[in-house]
């Protein structure tokens, strides 16, 4: 499958599944428009991806991540932000540094980011991952009321489409043939 067959994506949730190495991480960052992964013939404007382990920013606080990726994204929801820091149990943490957080707190961290972006095109990279039960639970939440929004598109990958969740489109990566962008 080329990156070329996956367009155009539609509004509300695409599931991308697959098992591991099948190329889900590469597709994700390639419709984000990560110049990592790009090869410079397809690009969707206003993507986000964001590595939710955030590595390399041990020594930041969950306000200093939000504020920098704030500045590139023009349209960043701080309502938002502060509703779901909230709702994800963020705020006893908010003044520690993330080398303090746990996986789960950590990856709420980068979920608050992702989910208040304003991208058009969200990439969420197994979000689900290091949850506890309450915080996955406010995720599903959120995805299923953007399951109908009608401008916004939110990409979920991990080895199963959530069944709870209403899906537009579903995108099944072969085994064994990672995603490789369209030439």
């Amino acid at each position: 499958m080329s990156f070329a067959d996956l367009l155009p994506l539609e509004p509300g949730l695409v599931a991308v599944t697959g098992d591991e190495g099948t190329g889900k991480t590469s597709l994700l960052r390639s419709l984000a428009g990560d110049p990592v992964a790009q090869t410079g013939e397809v690009r969707l404007p206003d993507g986000f991806w964001l590595d939710l382990s955030l590595p390399g920013q041990d020594e930041l606080t969950p306000h200093q991540v939000w504020g920098a990726l704030r500045q590139r994204c023009p349209r960043w929801d701080l309502m938002l932000q502060e509703d779901l820091a909230q709702a994800l149990g963020l705020e006893p943490h908010l003044g520690k540094k993330l080398l303090m957080l746990s996986t789960g707190s950590r990856r709420k961290v980068a979920l608050v980011a992702a989910l208040a972006s304003g991208a058009t095109v969200t990439c969420l990279d197994q979000p689900f991952a290091a949850l506890d039960a309450a915080s996955a639970g406010v995720l599903r939440d959120f995805l299923a009321d953007a399951a109908e929004h009608t401008t916004r598109t939110w990409v979920v990958a991990d080895y199963e489409a959530d069944p709870r969740l209403r899906w537009r489109r579903l995108i099944a990566l072969p085994l064994g043939g990672a995603h490789r962008p369209a030439k």
